[in-house]
């Protein structure tokens, strides 16, 4: 037998092993090999409707190679996704629910991101009267008052919050034909309110990106009372070991940045600012929600 034959038989043989072949087919995984580390963001449907997350996201993942998976939602469910641990991080609007949270243990590293405000939307004729109304609560009071539509969320969302802290105000629990929920974010709660020609309360930076789409219309407004407030969290990852904690935190750290915050606070829709960036800030004092106003 010749030393040429055995050479042939002993690479075909060498071909045949598992893991065999040559030294460049079997290099070490590269960087670039590696899938990139993600997180996930329960947020609400406010910073996906005002188009602040297309912005806003895609300059995170640049900077630090992190892919953000979104679950925009009402704040009570994004809460809850969090304390299941289906989610790393939340980003939301009802400070009073992020107190309880936290206390709970089941959040940690709540931040301040950046406020803006609530307004009060309805029909251009304004049967209510709200346009006169000296407070949002008045407001509120002269639209059960007079019985008028109004469309409410109806999802445990921030907003949802907010509107039941200002019915338990007025001392009103709304029923009836008149009131509607219907426990869609606030993008369908504009649409259903815009339909019936209804009042609705909204988040301002929402009621920005959409008015060229509605008929109805801005009828109250007032920053200092109506003002919302919004906090980013971390899942706890003691309650939770398999959260992506440091990606987590690294992107709270980067909305609170001076970067995160310049693209927060120039983030505009006709010239308009949606979200005001305050990070640093100290926080306000959180207003009891009270009573479920049903």
């Amino acid at each position: 037998m010749s030393q040429t034959f055995l050479c042939t038989v002993i690479c075909l043989l060498a071909l045949l092993l598992p893991g065999a072949g040559c030294a460049s087919d079997r290099r070490p995984a590269s960087k670039a090999d590696k899938a990139p580390a993600r997180v996930r963001l329960a947020t609400t449907t406010s910073t996906e409707n005002s188009g602040l997350l297309d912005v806003l996201l895609p300059a995170f993942e640049q900077t630090h190679g992190v892919v953000v998976d979104v679950i925009a939602v009402g704040t009570g469910k994004a809460l809850r996704l969090a304390e299941r641990g289906d989610v790393d991080v939340v980003w939301v609007h009802a400070p009073a629910a992020e107190r309880a949270f936290v206390d709970a243990g089941w959040g940690v590293d709540r931040r301040l991101v950046m406020y803006n405000d609530f307004v009060i939307l309805g029909p251009a004729d304004d049967p209510a009267g709200v346009a006169q109304a000296r407070t949002a609560v008045s407001a509120l009071r002269s639209i059960a008052e007079a019985e008028a539509p109004f469309v409410s969320r109806g999802d445990e969302s921030g907003t949802h919050k907010k509107e039941r802290q200002l019915w338990h105000r007025a001392g009103t629990r709304p029923q009836g034909s008149w009131y509607v929920e219907v426990g869609q974010g606030m993008g369908a709660a504009l649409t259903v309110a815009d339909e019936k020609q209804a009042y609705v309360l909204c988040d301002r930076a929402t009621y920005l990106a959409l008015r060229d789409r509605m008929e109805i219309v801005l009828l109250y407004e007032s920053p200092a009372e109506l003002k919302n407030i919004y906090h980013v969290i971390a899942v706890n990852p003691e309650r939770h070991p398999h959260v992506h904690h440091a990606e987590a935190l690294t992107l709270i750290d980067w909305l609170v940045s001076p970067e995160g915050q310049a693209i927060i606070g120039n983030f505009r829709k006709e010239g308009e600012v949606l979200f005001h960036p305050c990070a640093g800030a100290e926080d306000e004092p959180e207003t009891p929600e009270g009573p479920e106003a049903r």
